[in-house]
């Protein structure tokens, strides 16, 4: 039987939404937590259901030629000339982000199952997840940028959650507070920017806008202000220049987050609303170029940071920013479509990558430091292959997953944008393979460090750690084949963003687009090669120093943000307006003190004063009743 496709858009954020209720009150309705076992399925349950009913609801889409379906949800509150209506919009860019969401979410969950076995926050772990998957359809789905916003603010909490998740660590709360503050700064933003929208159409339903955005008579500078505004609103969210450095300190929470954080929820927030709203920006050719010169800046900046890193986990955090920074020049040189097609890509081999990396962490016993690796390619062969398919797609060679999108972006930004941007992209397409090679052999490939036996991580082959491992290798087996073969999909996003441009490219063009990530693979192999016991003299010069801190952001707002205000604090601490209050508080307390001496338990006094009420009571009605005409 098929199911009709308003219920299953519905299904789809309702099950995980239901799994995370259910986690919360288990402890009081159960009067115990659930076990894993139980937590497990749920978990994996409600995510599966929920990638089940996007595969009928584009199935349905392909079988009826639909190019959107609009689900009414209901009507919050109507206060002219204010009218609030929460309603689902299915066209094919929502089912392709769905299928992200959802799909990869689902086989994160699987390894999850499998990585936090034997934590003692395991249901609470798959608590947060399903919330955070619940937030993220909320976002794709949401007929409006207002609902849309509710769920762009429930991803951020639900980031907090899990970044934070082993918050015994104040590290990891240091991380967790810094990526909630940092993406404030972008979310503020954000609804200045919806104020300003509804300010100016009347409307936030994004379709109606759309078609009021189409029509002329307003004038560019308020399309800009409002396309920028989302702009900044999507830099935060997507990690980009200048509020990118929440990213690699994100890396404190459970592998599993980090995955699911890269790969199909929090970073692709920014790249899905500025291709919902690409037609604002088609309205203003400056908000354009400002996102194609911050997405080249970032790739840039990005790919440098990772090429010195020495942490695996912030090694691929730098790569996600450089990857999403290849999204935004798409974006801003108007190949929306080869953005989501990298957007997808990129869910593929970066979720593979970090998931190949948490069984790495596992095996050296929880280190993530690359010097605590190396030689690992004799115990763990699987593992070895998934990972360099995760590294060539990353890299974008030839016939990878990333090759096919990285060379539809590069062919797009050549044709359309100013030909400094592909110079820019195709220069950190080299930095990519650099890195990319790096990493790998760092890992796999370089000298086993002498201090500790390779195989002593090994799990002991009982029941349990036998299952772990197979809930583990099954999604990392499935992402292999993805970052393998999912170039191959071909998106039909014609709908949402007109026909597809397949633009003449100069041969050379697209030989250069092959050849960089090769040349960048051999300078690679060139300098571990000079040096393999350490990743280059550049690491241990002041340069290497700068880029290992991320070019010194964090630094630059200490001191131009952070210090000024606690310097502030500290000379305000005193001020009027404390005192005022302070003034409020003790007087409070005083009238408190005096009052509470009347409950002293002696009887004869309650009495007293119950008598004393009733005689004043009436004395008073008396004299009010003999003034009345």
């Amino acid at each position: 039987m098929e199911l009709p496709i308003p219920l299953l858009a519905i299904l789809i954020p309702l099950c995980p939404l239901l799994g995370f209720v259910l986690f919360v009150t288990a402890p009081i309705l159960f009067r115990r937590p659930l076990k894993e076992a139980t937590v497990a399925v749920i978990g994996i349950g409600s995510v599966g259901i929920a990638a089940l009913a996007c595969g009928g609801i584009s199935a349905q889409f392909i079988a009826q030629e639909l190019s959107y379906v609009q689900v009414p949800l209901w009507q919050w509150t109507t206060t002219a000339p204010l009218t609030l209506d929460f309603a689902f919009y299915l066209d094919a860019l929502t089912l392709t982000m769905l299928a992200v969401i959802t799909g990869v979410g689902l086989l994160i969950h699987i390894y999850a199952a499998g990585y936090m076995h034997g934590d003692d926050g395991y249901q609470r772990f798959f608590a947060y997840l399903n919330l955070f998957v619940f937030a993220m359809t909320v976002l794709v789905l949401a007929d409006s940028l207002l609902l849309l916003y509710l769920g762009w603010e429930a991803v951020g909490l639900c980031s907090f959650l899990l970044i934070g998740f082993w918050y015994r660590n104040a590290d990891n709360g240091r991380a967790a507070s810094k990526a909630f503050l940092v993406t404030r700064v972008g979310d503020t933003a954000l609804l200045v920017g919806l104020i300003v929208l509804y300010w100016q159409f009347g409307t936030l339903r994004i379709q109606p806008l759309m078609e009021a955005v189409r029509t002329p008579g307003v004038s560019e500078p308020i399309f800009t202000l409002c396309a920028l505004l989302l702009l900044a609103g999507a830099a935060g969210k997507s990690a980009q220049v200048p509020l990118q450095t929440w990213l690699p300190d994100a890396m404190a929470g459970p592998t599993p987050v980090s995955a699911l954080i890269h790969a199909a929820t929090m970073v692709t927030a920014g790249v899905y609303l500025i291709a919902r709203c690409h037609e604002l920006f088609l309205r203003s050719e400056f908000a354009l170029l400002a996102v194609a010169t911050i997405g080249a800046v970032t790739l840039l900046i990005a790919g440098c940071s990772a090429l010195v890193q020495s942490d695996i986990k912030r090694v691929l955090a730098y790569s996600t920013i450089s990857q999403l920074g290849y999204m935004f020049v798409a974006l801003g040189t108007g190949a929306f479509s080869a953005a989501i097609f990298h957007l997808v890509t990129h869910a593929f081999f970066k979720a593979l990558l970090f998931l190949a990396a948490g069984m790495v962490i596992l095996h050296v016993h929880h280190r993530q430091s690359l010097a605590a690796m190396g030689g690992l390619r004799r115990s763990l062969p699987l593992l070895c292959i998934s990972f360099a398919i995760g590294c060539a797609s990353l890299a974008a060679l030839p016939l990878t997953a990333g090759y096919f999108s990285k060379e539809e972006i590069l062919a797009n930004v050549w044709h359309t944008g100013p030909h400094w941007l592909w110079w820019m992209s195709i220069s950190g397409a080299i930095i990519t393979g650099m890195y990319s090679f790096r990493l790998f052999y760092r890992v796999f490939c370089g000298p086993a460090p002498s201090e500790h036996n390779i195989d002593a991580g090994v799990p002991p082959h009982n029941l349990k750690a036998t299952l772990q491992k197979r809930l583990m290798g099954t999604a990392i087996v499935a992402l292999s084949l993805l970052a393998l073969m999912g170039g191959l999909v071909s998106l039909p996003l014609e709908s949402v963003f007109g026909d597809a441009r397949h633009p003449h490219i100069p041969p050379w063009i697209i030989a250069a687009g092959s050849l960089a990530p090769l040349l960048g693979v051999a300078i690679g192999w060139f300098l571990v090669r000079q040096h393999p016991d350490h990743s280059g003299a550049t690491a241990q010069s002041r340069f290497g120093q700068f880029l290992l801190d991320g070019w010194g952001f964090d630094r630059l707002y200490q001191w131009l943000l952070v210090n000024p205000f606690l310097w502030l604090s500290r000379i305000n601490r005193s001020d009027f307006i404390n005192c005022l209050y302070q003034w409020v508080a003790n007087t409070s307390l005083k009238i408190n003190a005096q009052l509470s001496r009347s409950q002293n338990g002696v009887l004869r006094w309650y009495l007293t004063t119950l008598v004393t009420a009733i005689i004043l009571m009436l004395l008073v009605a008396i004299i009010f009743s003999a003034r009345a005409p």
